[in-house]
């Protein structure tokens, strides 16, 4: 489903000491454990700051208002209103990424207990050992640099637990904070799509990004 294919929307550049330490290797240590006071099965990935977590049924409300948000549609490739039952329907089988090659993870500031934003994985390709990734901020939580935690958090999961060769992203030329985001994480520019997206003044390309898993490198 196009709706659960986000890009970065959080506008916020990020100094030169965030760069440097995530240029080279993800820093963080994670932990996967079950919160106390959620569902025995809502599985967490955590660092003292954040956590990420399975998107549950129990999300369908807040989902639904980011995905009907018209606002973001370029970026998450989405064209039509979505119904409440498409997204109950995707989140009862939510955090299986093998099967459906997509998972959603809610993204909570430490220790409150409601979400800021949610990242995505999507295309996710066992054999090649690769995965998109794509991120959203809510509107009231931006400019705080959540993205670049919540991305530093996954990257470290993906690499690490999943074992992936790359991550990889694509955002649209016109979407400058998107672009510092993810180049300040790391990502590497691997080219471009040319006039990739429809708007209303016409095409723009779009740019892909990619970074490759730091211990492959030293191989």
């Amino acid at each position: 489903m196009h709706f659960f294919r986000l890009y970065c929307l959080e506008k916020c550049i990020f100094g030169k000491k965030i760069q440097e330490i995530v240029k080279h290797q993800i820093i963080c240590h994670t932990n996967i454990y079950t919160h106390p006071k959620q569902q025995k099965n809502t599985m967490f990935i955590t660092d003292d700051k954040m956590s990420l977590r399975i998107a549950e049924p129990e999300d369908a409300d807040l989902i639904y208002s980011w995905e009907n948000d018209r606002r973001i549609w370029r970026v998450s490739e989405t064209y039509a209103p979505t119904s409440r039952f498409q997204i109950e329907q995707f989140l009862l089988s939510n955090g299986d990424l093998v099967t459906n090659k997509q998972m959603r993870l809610m993204i909570h500031i430490l220790p409150a207990t409601s979400p800021v934003g949610c990242v995505d994985l999507f295309d996710y390709d066992p054999i090649n050992e690769r995965v998109g990734v794509g991120i959203l901020i809510d509107e009231a939580h931006r400019h705080q640099g959540y993205a670049s935690q919540a991305i530093t958090l996954l990257l470290d999961y993906l690499f690490n637990d999943v074992m992936v060769h790359q991550v990889h992203c694509l955002i649209d030329e016109t979407n400058l904070a998107s672009q510092q985001l993810f180049q300040g994480l790391g990502f590497q520019y691997g080219g471009k799509r040319k006039d990739w997206i429809k708007t209303p003044k016409g095409f723009i390309d779009a740019l892909f990004y990619q970074f490759i898993n730091p211990s492959h490198l030293a191989q």
